[in-house]
């Protein structure tokens, strides 16, 4: 069994525009601005459709209910949502300063918790992101600060740059700053509490809706706020969670092989930059897709021209 690839299923958001077509090569549906290019998704709603090979025009969801052990190994159950969800960002707009449910949380408000991970693949100048409250912000402050519109004044901003990485906890409030385009590795859950939204309208012209008592009750007040991992060369752990691991390998032509052997757990390959071949099949894998290493699949990575790849793995629990 090969490599899946997966044909992105685009979004619409108020905040992006069109840097996937220049950043990614990507063919966007004309006159649209798209914020998120979901990759990798097996939601009721939505379904990510395989792009090639035997199983072809098949949704996620139906591949694992005829698949499920030879994709996610022995034991598994087939009828469970694949646990993560991969998405590239394309924020030429500041975003919803938001937050996601923790798990004691989320059942209460009908939602889901989503931890998360950004990894910042390009900036422009003068980027960053907000991840957490100031240390001295209390629940009693921060309710106030909304009431005026203070809200800025009590955020961490963090400027970025390319090779950026940041674990985003449910219960951290959160915002992306324009310029950033980023792929996010997260739990699957399409659960966001927008608290402030910088008295911005919708793309139908009106306020969008916010969620002020449940962001109240999701955000863990008492939470540190995270810190930016800066790239280095060689191999990285950029998170290491209950809900997964993310690594950060940088190879160059000529390098060894770099293995990850069937029969271990399945895995999602997602390829930063650069062209790969993986020695076992011959399929090649191209910047900017994610792909999914099925558990009886072999993997065996060279570089075809420098590259920077990440694997998920550890989501099977």
């Amino acid at each position: 069994m090969q490599l899946l690839e997966f044909i992105p299923l685009y979004m619409e958001r108020v905040w992006g525009g069109r840097a996937f077509e220049s950043k990614l090569g990507r063919t966007l549906p004309k006159d649209k601005i798209i914020g998120e290019s979901w990759e990798v998704v097996d939601r009721a709603d939505e379904q990510s459709i395989v792009a090639d090979g035997p199983l072809a025009g098949k949704t996620l969801r139906e591949v694992l209910e005829i698949h499920g052990a030879d994709i996610l190994g022995p034991g598994c159950n087939p009828n469970k949502p694949f646990p993560i969800l991969v998405k590239w960002l394309d924020c030429r707009e500041r975003l919803s300063l938001q937050v996601h449910p923790p798990a004691e949380i989320a059942g209460k408000l009908n939602g889901e918790p989503k931890t998360e991970n950004w990894y910042i693949a390009d900036v422009d100048e003068g980027a960053a992101i907000i991840a957490g409250l100031r240390p001295e912000v209390t629940k009693e402050v921060f309710e106030r600060a909304l009431a005026e519109g203070q809200v800025e004044d009590y955020v961490k901003f963090l400027p970025t740059a390319r090779g950026d990485s940041i674990f985003v906890e449910s219960g951290c409030v959160h915002a992306i700053s324009s310029g950033n385009l980023i792929l996010e590795i997260q739990q699957n859950s399409d659960t966001t509490y927008r608290v402030y939204d910088w008295n911005r309208m919708g793309l139908d012209g009106t306020p969008r809706k916010l969620h002020i008592s449940e962001s109240l009750q999701s955000i863990k007040f008492d939470m540190p706020g995270p810190e930016l991992i800066r790239d280095s060369a060689g191999e990285q752990t950029l998170a290491d969670c209950k809900e997964f691991r993310i690594r950060k390998f940088d190879l160059a032509v000529g390098d060894d092989i770099l293995s990850f052997p069937s029969n271990e757990q399945p895995r999602l390959i997602h390829v930063v930059s650069g062209r790969l071949r993986n020695e076992a099949s011959k399929q090649i894998l191209q910047s900017g897709v994610n792909y999914l290493q099925p558990y009886v699949a072999e993997l065996s990575l060279v570089a075809e021209t420098e590259a920077k790849i990440l694997v998920t793995d550890q989501f099977m629990i």
